[in-house]
């Protein structure tokens, strides 16, 4: 939505100067930081600018919304026909689920990409994980180390992203790299693949409260931001099927040349300590 310049979600202005001539827009704001003492909850920020968002699209004639949100947790089959029975959503999943519920409702071709971990110089997770890993002399591991995902390439969701704004599919369409990660697996290969050795010791419960406080101060992150992140590790995040990268199609990187690109790409601007 270049065509416009600037526009503010939470008030509206600018919006429709925005997308004035604009086919396919696309939405992908998510903020847990901390706002302003009266702008309530990142849940209802985001879905007031969604709102606000989806409404001006439908009012300049916008054929299409593409939206990144995120994986939502299918937990166990119940044995019945093989169906997968819902968990309960975190406040973050819940508010993804809530602001990608706006968007497609709003315009009926629209198309939502749900991911787990995205690996890139920029991703705020990747990059929690990695400042982890570079100042923890030991690698603490809660309980929900065990729980598996498909961490994705950001390149891999950049291609899809662009992909999506003419692919004959809408809906939603759960999207992962090729391999299936612990978080205790993931955490130990970024470290094998910068080169550092630390011990793994992991704990049989969450605490995330504390946990989440402590990882955010060793990592320079705001606790707004950690906090949710992890509370939504409550189990598996896994993609219900495979189709988003046949659909889209887009050749899928591994996770080592995904954890690879973003390392090159990180220290092209910033260098690593543990490097």
């Amino acid at each position: 939505m270049t065509r416009g310049g600037r526009a503010d979600l939470v008030t509206g202005e600018g919006l429709a100067r925005a997308m004035d001539g604009v086919e396919v827009a696309y939405y992908l704001i998510h903020s847990m930081e901390r706002s302003a003492p009266d702008s309530g909850s990142f849940a209802e920020r985001d879905l007031l600018a969604a709102g606000i968002f989806a409404s001006a699209a439908a009012r300049a004639g916008v054929r299409r919304i593409v939206y990144l949100g995120g994986l939502l947790p299918r937990g166990d089959s119940d044995g019945a026909g093989g169906a997968h029975a819902r968990l309960a959503l975190s406040p973050h999943l819940a508010s993804r689920e809530a602001v990608e519920r706006v968007l497609l409702d709003a315009l009926a071709d629209s198309v939502a990409l749900r991911a787990s971990i995205v690996i890139g110089a920029g991703s705020r997770p990747f990059r929690l994980l990695v400042h982890l890993v570079e100042r923890m002399p030991f690698l603490t591991l809660p309980a929900w180390r065990h729980h598996r995902t498909r961490p994705i390439d950001a390149r891999d969701v950049a291609e899809m992203l662009a992909a999506a704004a003419d692919a004959a599919v809408a809906g939603t369409l759960d999207v992962g790299g090729p391999d299936v990660l612990s978080y205790e697996q993931m955490i130990i290969r970024i470290a094998e693949l910068m080169l550092v050795r630390r011990p793994a010791l992991g704990f049989g419960m969450s605490l995330t409260p504390l946990t989440g406080r402590i990882a955010a101060a060793i990592a320079g992150e705001q606790p707004e931001l950690v906090l949710p992140l992890m509370g939504s590790l409550k189990g598996d995040l896994l993609p219900a099927d495979d189709r988003a990268a046949r659909l889209l199609n887009v050749e899928l990187h591994t996770f080592d040349a995904a954890v690879e690109r973003a390392l090159a790409d990180w220290e092209e601007v910033e260098p690593l300590a543990a490097r």
